[in-house]
């Protein structure tokens, strides 16, 4: 049985594409182009700044994710030739801060939590960022622990990321249940050890590399179905 059932933040439990409609709003005919692009840059500076220097102290590059944020908005805005105005960034931004959750994510948690297995996050985002976000969207009381990757100052897929769990819960990796929907964290999780549920919203296919995710499916609510099981 797992004892401890850990949730990647951005993207499966919060809806990082929600941004599509302020974006639009802001640059009609383009929010969505944005909301993608943003979302492709942002992960790649990730991957920039772990793989250019994984020294197991922290890469000599680390930039908090909110950091990463910005920085990946302005980049792709200068792409689009959008004019950013500090008054859009600074909207963008709020929004960013207060994602909301997907409609499954309160109820899986509290579900896992009845259960009687602990719950956490591990992130690429920052400590202050996280604390903003989960509070907005009540996930807080449900939640045993949020880990980010600060303490590592390398961003997943380190395997230094991932290890960050054994090193805050008394558990041994075969106890624990990885859940992403982000199909390049998924993989990393099962490189590194893990039992993995990759949470296929789009229907996407999965990576041509590596294994395949232990579990599969459509929804966080599925999850619960593997709890059942094991």
């Amino acid at each position: 049985m797992y004892k401890l059932i850990a949730f990647d933040a951005y993207g499966t439990l919060l809806d990082v594409y929600s941004m599509g409609q302020l974006a639009e709003e802001l640059f009609p005919g383009h929010g969505q182009a944005l909301n993608l692009m943003w979302r492709d840059r942002q992960i790649e500076y990730t991957r920039l700044v772990t793989m250019s220097d994984p020294n197991p102290n922290g890469s000599k590059h680390y930039l908090s994710f909110w950091e990463i944020t910005i920085r990946s908005l302005r980049y792709v805005c200068k792409r689009m030739s959008l004019h950013l105005t500090p008054e859009y960034e600074r909207r963008l931004m709020d929004q960013y801060a207060k994602l909301k959750s997907f409609d499954d994510s309160l109820e899986v948690l509290k579900s896992v939590k009845q259960k009687g297995i602990s719950t956490a996050i591990l992130s690429n985002g920052s400590t202050e960022m996280l604390a903003t976000v989960i509070e907005s969207n009540g996930l807080k009381p449900y939640l045993d622990k949020v880990v980010t990757v600060e303490d590592v100052r390398l961003f997943k897929t380190a395997p230094q990321a991932y290890e960050l769990l054994l090193k805050a819960f008394p558990v041994k990796k075969e106890e624990i249940l990885f859940v992403s929907s982000n199909a390049w964290d998924a993989l990393a999780a099962k490189w590194y050890g893990f039992d993995v549920f990759w949470v296929n919203r789009l229907n996407h296919p999965f990576e041509e590399i590596g294994e395949k995710p232990s579990y599969e499916g459509s929804s966080l609510n599925q999850v619960l179905d593997v709890i059942e099981i094991n």
